[in-house]
């Protein structure tokens, strides 16, 4: 199905556990799963736009083509990794992305797809997601305006 941030998604695992909100953090509003996953689907004719979640996301690279991940830390420094198989060329087949830091993905290569797998502990839920704003974006990082305005809608 569509992802809001771009791309398509199918969530495969939900655990049956469930954490209570009094033993979570305070950044998190309501009770989570332990862990959910996913399989996130991207072609070169789409982006995933720059959005941020509250917990961290771990990508795992399945096939196709590289993809490019590009991070705003929480701290405002700005970071490309290529998630993939040839770990030659320096493609990371897992990467973790940090609670908090905005993120966008895309696939380089013309004509071409990327299928990796997203997990999420405590598991996703869309209260935790925020979709940039891009003007209020480039306002936070202003040296990073080329590719806010590339990934953002």
């Amino acid at each position: 199905m569509p992802h809001p941030e771009g791309g398509y998604y199918k969530e495969t695992y939900r655990s049956e556990i469930v954490a209570d909100k009094k033993d979570l953090p305070d950044r998190f509003k309501s009770n989570r799963n332990f862990c959910t996953a996913i399989y996130f689907l991207l072609t070169s004719g789409n982006f995933s736009a720059f959005h941020k979640i509250r917990q961290d996301e771990i990508w795992h690279f399945y096939d196709g083509s590289p993809i490019s991940l590009h991070i705003i830390t929480i701290n405002g420094s700005y970071e490309k990794h290529m998630i993939g198989s040839n770990l030659e060329n320096g493609e990371l087949p897992q990467y973790v992305v940090k609670g908090g830091d905005w993120f966008a993905s895309e696939i380089e290569a013309p004509d071409s797809y990327g299928l990796a797998g997203c997990t999420v502990s405590p598991g996703f839920d869309f209260e935790d997601f925020e979709m940039a704003e891009r003007e209020d974006l480039i306002g936070r990082y202003p040296d990073m305006k080329d590719i806010i305005n590339k990934l953002t809608r």
